[in-house]
């Protein structure tokens, strides 16, 4: 279910690409394979060269390896990036700071001014302390100062001649003692000296206690000091944990695993890497991921995406069959209003999540997946119910699952889809585009045999209707017995023998020409000179369209051994599949 700036996720145009700053572009195509690396670039709207657009030139980039998960075989660069990484993630444990939700910002924290409060007059009996500090002349002068303006002239004169040690205090309760004549120069009246005096008195700051000193300390009772030493000595609240996919951000190697993702998903830079962990472990706890792993959403897409076996290097293989969904039953039913939309999305994370917890996440291990996207009678671009759901699915995984793909297959490509992967591909990094394998109709089960020049997928583990043998409630066959692959050249022949030695066996064999348009039969030979062949099945011409895997089985009465031919008549080889395995006859 990442990096780059650029990700995976994007061509598959319904989930498996991160990263780190993402201007949008539409994508146009079906449900969501899993999240790889953020970014996505916005779709410049230039005409498409025709000649461009056409399948044949679309080359394959170079095959991508993944890179190592020990930290001892890491570049210094990147070992550095990782400890620093590990660094911002303890102090924020430390500070709780991934259950805690952000601080709201200071636009935020402001209160808002009512009209009334922009039409209320100031208040004049506010304390100094809270009044704000003013440009005016008189505001900055000293409390002395003004406490001198509102005595009675004859007084400030007295006082300038001997001035106190102290300020007399100006008693709020008795402004009617207080006498002065107005002045020709303009000085204040008695009225207004009352109120002046008045207002100063009620605007005293309140005395403020001393400071405690040591000599306090003393006299203070053994209980008072007790409990101001507990409340200094309580210890700091312990770390927070924090899990994703089960596994302690902090704590072992499988931890190392885990950031290395994110690193990855940002180019080792570490502060986006931090971003990128703290707003995923967020997401998590509201989209209720641990809740969402036992709720019941139901079966209805469980063909539209399954797991089906592994590749050869172990990578669980995640399809994702869009032609499911022209089903208009099951359209409707998935997609056909918002909240038919958003269980779609919780069933989808919900499959991611299970299938993440298979993942071994130890530096050693397989902690990626490969994604086979089946685009046969996709729906198109053109169906915007199915565009909507699998751009949010896609949103989710590039943002919240890095680096979780190994491969993005696509079989059965229309032309439109390499049309569109023409246009977006310039957005995207190499590492992205090599992770990327293209394949139409005719080539599908070839290409999941062998990507570039690597063999990649082996038959057993690839299923019936992609071109391998594995079927579902096979009785005599499963994944974990091997096949073997021949080509047969164009215009010729090949036998394949299975030799027994002994009797009251039932030999069980399976063959498949991928394509067919071949010629088959089977015949068992006696090892006995003197014994007689025994015509198994008829040979016979195998169109396309018939059963893409034939099964045989015959009881063995004496010691020889069962002789399968295959003629290709054609021009183009063809690849053969074939395995046997013998057990004790029921007769």
């Amino acid at each position: 279910m990442a990096e780059e700036a650029q990700k995976t996720e994007e061509v598959v145009v319904v989930a498996d690409v991160p990263a780190a700053e993402k201007p949008t572009t539409e994508k146009e195509a079906p449900p969501a394979p899993e999240a790889d690396e953020p970014s996505k670039p916005t779709l410049v709207e230039e005409p498409v060269d025709a000649e461009k657009s056409k399948p044949e030139e679309i080359s394959q980039s170079v095959s991508f390896k993944e890179e190592s998960n020990k930290v001892d075989d890491l570049p210094d660069p990147e070992k550095k990036a990782l400890d620093e990484l590990k660094q911002l993630i303890q102090e924020a444990l430390n500070k709780h700071e991934f259950t805690t939700p952000p601080a709201p910002s200071k636009e935020e924290e402001k209160p808002a001014v009512t009209e009334e409060e922009k039409e209320k007059p100031p208040v004049s009996t506010e304390t100094a302390s809270d009044l704000p500090p003013s440009t005016g002349e008189e505001s900055s002068k000293p409390e002395t100062e003004i406490v001198a303006e509102t005595a009675p002239p004859h007084e400030a004169k007295e006082e300038e001649k001997t001035p106190p040690a102290t300020p007399p205090p100006v008693e709020a309760s008795e402004p009617e003692t207080v006498v002065a004549a107005a002045d020709d120069d303009g000085a204040k009246t008695v009225e207004a000296i009352e109120e002046t005096i008045v207002a100063v008195s009620t605007s005293t700051p309140p005395e403020l206690p001393p400071p405690v000193t040591e000599t306090d300390k003393e006299a203070c009772s053994p209980a008072e000091t007790k409990e101001d030493e507990e409340i200094t000595a309580s210890p700091p609240s312990p770390p927070e944990e924090v899990f994703i996919w089960g596994i302690p951000l902090l704590g072992d190697e499988k931890s190392d695993v885990i950031l290395l993702k994110f690193l990855r998903a940002r180019d080792f830079k570490v502060k986006d890497a931090f971003t990128m962990i703290k707003n995923t472990v967020r997401w998590r706890k509201e989209f209720g991921i641990d809740a969402l792993l036992d709720e019941d959403l139901g079966n209805d897409l469980e063909k539209g995406v399954f797991m089906h076996g592994f590749d050869k290097e172990g990578h669980p293989v995640c399809y994702n069959v869009y032609g499911e969904f022209q089903n208009k039953d099951l359209y409707q039913k998935t997609f056909s209003d918002e909240e038919k939309r958003q269980k779609f999305l919780r069933w989808r994370i919900q499959f991611l999540e299970k299938s993440i917890r298979k993942l071994d996440f130890s530096p050693d291990g397989i902690c990626t997946m490969v994604q086979v996207n089946d685009l046969k009678n996709s729906p198109g671009p053109w169906k915007w119910e199915l565009r909507q759901a699998t751009n949010q699915a896609l949103s989710l995984l590039q943002d919240n699952y890095p680096e979780f793909v190994a491969k993005q297959v696509f079989i059965n490509v229309p032309w439109w889809y390499l049309a569109f992967n023409r246009m977006i591909s310039p957005f995207l990094t190499q590492r992205t585009r090599s992770k990327f394998v293209f394949a139409g109709p005719s080539k599908s089960a070839e290409t999941l045999f062998k990507f570039v020049k690597n063999s990649y997928m082996a038959p057993e583990q690839v299923p019936v209707q992609y071109g391998g043998l594995s079927k579902e409630g096979d009785q005599e066959f499963t994944i974990a017995d091997p096949v073997t692959e021949i080509i047969i050249k164009p215009a010729s022949k090949q036998t394949v023998e299975f030799p027994v030695s002994e009797t009251c066996l039932l030999l069980v064999w399976e063959v498949r020409v991928v394509g067919w348009e071949v010629s088959y039969g089977a015949e068992f030979v006696p090892t006995a000179e003197d014994g007689y062949t025994v015509i198994v099945g008829k040979a016979r011409k195998m169109a396309p369209t018939e059963e893409p895997v034939v099964c045989n089985s015959f009881k063995i009465g004496e010691p020889g051994k069962v002789v399968l031919t295959i003629d290709n008549p054609t021009s183009k080889k063809k690849k053969l599949l074939y395995r046997s395995k013998t057990k004790p006859s029921s007769d």
